[in-house]
């Protein structure tokens, strides 16, 4: 600790800014959770209630149901594929396919990029942190005539700004792709919660006030990449 409190008063020019791009990684990968746990719905118990007021209420009530909601499958896959309900299954299957490509992944994608280019930069800042500490280092030793054993802890000092680096680099990886893997699962949960969708408008009674035409097989259904 002594040796980690002089490395941030002596080389505080390269200890502060890792200390900020630290603070700001924190800041983006919590932010990125919350809006994480604010897009989860719980299919279990949406879909039942859902299906109930499809039934009772046609597609407006249905819709008015969703726009309610706050996760992203009801709120924004469900709405606009309830919105072309009228226009029949197909259009129902592209509207979609277009929401979850251009608007949804883009919006999960969201911080992603930031927190990945801050792992990056950390480990080549505490690089050269690491490499300018040295360069001063071995200069030192050069007018000291080759005493290295009296610079030894200035070298120790030097690997520091690396380490730091590397702490906050690793974390942010590792989180960049957990979060990876979650949109990639969620992907898979949207198109079953679009084609159940499909389903459920093509089964809906008439008397209920809907419109799906074509008969379209709501199996068909697959997001454009």
């Amino acid at each position: 600790m002594e040796a980690f409190g002089k490395f941030v008063t002596q080389d505080w020019y390269f200890a502060i800014p890792m200390f900020l791009m630290s603070a700001a990684a924190i800041t983006l990968v919590i932010w990125r959770i919350l809006l994480n746990v604010n897009a989860k719905t719980n299919m279990n118990e949406f879909l039942p209630a859902f299906q109930q007021k499809l039934d009772k209420e046609g597609v407006e009530g249905a819709l008015r149901y969703c726009r309610a909601q706050q996760g992203i499958i009801p709120r924004r896959l469900f709405v606009a594929g309830l919105e072309t309900a009228k226009q029949g299954l197909a259009a129902m299957r592209r509207s979609m396919a277009n929401v979850i490509e251009l608007e949804i992944l883009p919006d999960l994608n969201f911080l992603l990029a930031p927190i990945l280019a801050i792992a990056k930069v950390a480990t080549m800042v505490g690089l050269f942190g690491t490499v300018i500490s040295m360069i001063g280092t071995f200069n030192e030793i050069q007018r000291s005539q080759g005493d290295a054993k009296a610079q030894a802890g200035a070298i120790g000092l030097a690997l520091f700004a690396t380490a730091l680096g590397l702490v906050t680099a690793i974390p942010l990886v590792f989180a960049h792709v957990l979060f990876k893997d979650w949109i990639n699962r969620y992907e898979v949960r949207m198109k079953s919660a679009a084609q159940k969708l499909l389903l459920l408008v093509q089964a809906a009674k008439p008397s209920a006030g809907q419109t799906a035409k074509g008969g379209l097989d709501a199996s068909s259904f697959s997001s454009r990449k």
